[in-house]
Parts: structure tokens; sequence; C-alpha cells
């Protein structure tokens, strides 16, 4: 007997993902791409309900930082419309981050100020 196995829906169709992505404008996906950086940074940055719970300024650190890389990256490529408040998000999480730390860093040198430039706080 030769039977294939039935499709499980623990397997996705790829087919249909693939179609699916291409239909999704590029800067969407960027706009998603950075909405899931800021809040995975909020988290580690313990700025959610469970507060301290996940706080992980190493984490938090990197995550700031690819975001402000991928800001910096697509700035010419995604409208002020889209632009403007992910810089404005940016800048109160490297606000935060400043705040959390123990030892904060000198202006310029914290997460992402290398492509946004010294925040101040």
């Amino acid at each position: 007997m030769s039977e294939t196995p039935p499709e499980s829906s623990a397997n996705p169709d790829f087919d249909a993902m693939t179609r699916d992505i291409a239909e999704v404008p590029a800067v969407e996906v960027i706009v998603t791409v950075a909405v899931n950086l800021m809040s995975a940074a909020a988290v580690k940055l313990g700025l959610t309900e469970e507060g301290d719970a996940h706080k992980d300024l190493d984490e938090a650190r990197k995550l700031v930082h690819a975001l402000a890389g991928l800001l910096d990256a697509t700035a010419t490529e995604i409208s002020s419309f889209h632009a403007a408040p992910l810089r404005d998000g940016l800048k109160s999480l490297q606000l935060a981050f400043r705040e959390a730390s123990l030892v904060p860093d000198e202006p310029g040198q914290g997460p992402g100020e290398k492509y946004t430039g010294a925040v101040y706080g």
C-alpha cells in the first residue's frame, strides 16, 4: 500500500504563504518588522505590565540597535507618514534604556545612537 499521508494542520501550506507575502507591499513588511522589534525591546526594557519579570538590558540593547539600523536603512524607502512614529518610538526606547541603565552610556554610545545621534535624557 502506498498511501501519501494526509497533510496535517501542523504543516503549513508554503505555496499559499508565498502567495500571501507576495501581495504585501514592502513598506508594510518593514513597518511590521519595526513594530515587532519595538515591542520586543519594550518587553526587555521592563516596560510591560509584568515589569522587571522579563527585563534584560543586554537583549534590549540588541533590539534597539537593530531597530535603529532598520529605520536608518529604510528612511528613504518608507514615507515620513510611516517613519515619523517609528522614529518617535525608537527615541522613547533609547531614553528608557538610558534611564534603566545603572551606568548609562556616554551620549552617542547608547543603543542605536550611531544611527540616530546622541540621545539625552
